[in-house]
């Protein structure tokens, strides 16, 4: 297994990130962090590991530049920039299509909170490359009318205890036409703290990518 540092460019500013590869990786995920996070989010960091571990790989990034994230920490403005982060995860696909390591592979998104909405966006935007989609305590609605245009199918995982979360994600499931399904974590609140909830959530999406991007794999 492979980990390096990397800098995705993405509309005239770089995106720091951390991508790390297995031996003969099956696909890669791209990370799409929540509202107030970047790529140290220990719940993410967690998740890509047992993605790593089932022979996946993922790429961490930070959607904002340092000078962003300063402003962003005063001000929120650019946290639910869906378009902005979308923008951004399309031009990861992108260079992640142009690297000798991950030309070929299918990629999977997840996002969390804000950052799903922003990861449904870019599936949309890229239909051909973009194969499985999976949401962690995700706000799947802020997608809005770019919904019945994601071809990729989705898995909406929700706390069974994050109750306005949980309604948001079940009135966006009706307007997705791919396949789709809810993963209900009894108990669990917004971030996962709970016993095994996290746990949970990663070989949930662990299950899901494989089987999605194995499709992915087996048309390139």
């Amino acid at each position: 297994m492979t980990s390096e540092p990397v800098s995705v460019p993405a509309h005239g500013v770089a995106l720091a990130g951390d991508l790390t590869m297995p031996s003969a990786a099956s696909g890669v995920v791209l990370f799409a962090h929540g509202s107030g996070s970047s790529r140290h989010s220990p719940r993410n960091r967690a998740v890509a590991a047992e993605l790593n571990r089932v022979g996946l790989g993922t790429l961490l990034l930070d959607l904002l530049s340092e000078r962003e994230e300063l402003d962003d920490a005063v001000s929120g403005r650019h946290r639910f920039d869906i378009g902005l982060l979308a923008r951004r995860l399309v031009d990861t696909v992108d260079w992640l299509e142009r690297q000798p390591g991950t030309g070929t592979l299918p990629v999977g998104l997840f996002g969390a909170s804000t950052g799903a909405a922003a990861a449904l966006v870019a599936a949309a935007e890229r239909p051909g490359r973009v194969y499985a989609v999976v949401s962690r305590g995700g706000r799947p609605d802020l997608a809005g009318d770019r919904l019945p245009e994601v071809a990729a199918p989705v898995l909406l995982i929700v706390g069974g205890a994050d109750e306005l979360v949980l309604g948001l994600n079940e009135e966006a499931a009706e307007r997705l036409p791919a396949p789709h399904r809810i993963h209900v974590v009894p108990g669990a609140t917004h971030l996962f703290p709970e016993p095994g909830a996290l746990e949970e959530v990663a070989g949930a999406a662990g299950d899901w990518f494989r089987e999605w991007l194995r499709t992915g794999a087996d048309e390139a």
